[in-house]
């Protein structure tokens, strides 16, 4: 009977971590690998036929090897994009054949297991990932959402923050990795209208009525578990992640259940197991109409939250299938 959770994610990633001690601890085998390995530290020899309609085969990694037909669960984290893998090549040509080819290659495998269940399946992520989709789903679950818009023309906006003003400015991605490696991060920033000229044609960008809020709200949800921390930063920032996160109040905060069955049914929706959503108080939250839904990162960090070790048992449990994953089987995206 297949046991082994696989655990796609690179090398350095606490989170990760976390849940791979509490799954040995449970002595369940585990075997870690990132695909951007791919070479002499990952290797694989994999086959389907008429006679073995399914992808069979092993998997080795540096110190860990596995039967595809072993492997019970997938936990799919943070692993290194393929391209990395393949910057060392000199022509450009070259570097994005090879990366498609890995992705393609032993991504399509990896991604198409048969009875694994994924956390989350990275088609089931990437599909969940774009805000505009997030936004509108929570729409039309009946949570609130503040007013938005997504546009490049200047008049446009101008008339946006007329109607709407004050508007907050926040960006659709992370900011990634200048040339030198090293990490930066846009926060969500109050804009002046007045500000706007014909640069915004360049590209999107997303704008929203600034939200008069009380108090933000993490909303953790893994299978049918739900964890919440209310947080509030020292300096009533209006972005809580542009300081240091040392210096975050954490409360543990109930969520009503309307809003509650709405986070299970989006998961659904989007067939994740695992969601972290963002929420703005405008009162004491024990009301529904007091809670606006920010956003769900599908991949999110959870680390960090006080009641991390019950979220890393809740994991553990999922993977292990000691709990159902929640209203979808997630086996596909």
């Amino acid at each position: 009977m297949a046991s082994t959770v696989l655990v796609v994610t690179a090398l350095e990633d606490v989170t990760a971590d976390w849940v791979i001690a509490a799954l040995h601890e449970r002595e369940v085998p585990v075997v870690r690998m990132d695909p951007a390995d791919i070479g002499p530290a990952l290797t694989f020899g994999f086959r389907i036929g008429v006679d073995s309609p399914t992808w069979g085969g092993r998997l080795r990694t540096a110190s860990r090897e596995v039967e595809l037909g072993e492997v019970a669960a997938v936990y799919y984290r943070r692993p290194t994009p393929y391209a990395a893998r393949y910057e060392h090549l000199p022509a450009r040509q070259q570097r994005e054949f090879a990366a498609a080819e890995a992705r393609h290659g032993l991504g399509g495998v990896l991604n198409d297991l048969h009875d694994a269940l994924y956390v989350n399946h990275p088609c089931a992520v990437t599909r969940a990932d774009f805000k505009p989709a997030q936004l509108q789903r929570f729409a039309e679950l009946g949570l609130r959402i503040p007013p938005t818009l997504v546009t490049n023309d200047a008049e446009t906006a101008r008339k946006f923050a007329a109607d709407h003003g004050p508007v907050v400015y926040k960006t659709f991605r992370g900011l990634p990795r200048s040339e030198d490696g090293r990490a930066g991060a846009i926060w969500a920033q109050r804009v002046d209208p007045d500000t706007f000229d014909d640069s915004l044609a360049v590209t999107a960008h997303l704008f929203q009525a600034e939200i008069p809020k009380t108090g933000d709200v993490r909303v953790t949800v893994v299978g049918r578990r739900v964890f919440a921390q209310r947080i509030a930063a020292p300096d009533r920032a209006l972005d809580w992640r542009r300081g240091d996160w040392d210096d975050l109040i954490h409360a543990p905060i109930t969520v009503p259940a309307p809003i509650k069955a709405a986070l299970h049914h989006y998961l659904a929706s989007f067939s994740l197991v695992f969601g972290c959503f963002d929420f703005a108080l405008t009162g004491d939250g024990d009301a529904p109409e007091h809670w606006t839904a920010i956003e769900c990162n599908p991949n999110g960090q959870w680390g960090w939250l006080p009641d991390a070790p019950a979220i890393t048992e809740a994991f553990a449990d999922i993977l292990t299938r000691k709990e159902a994953a929640g209203d979808d089987d997630a086996r596909r995206p």
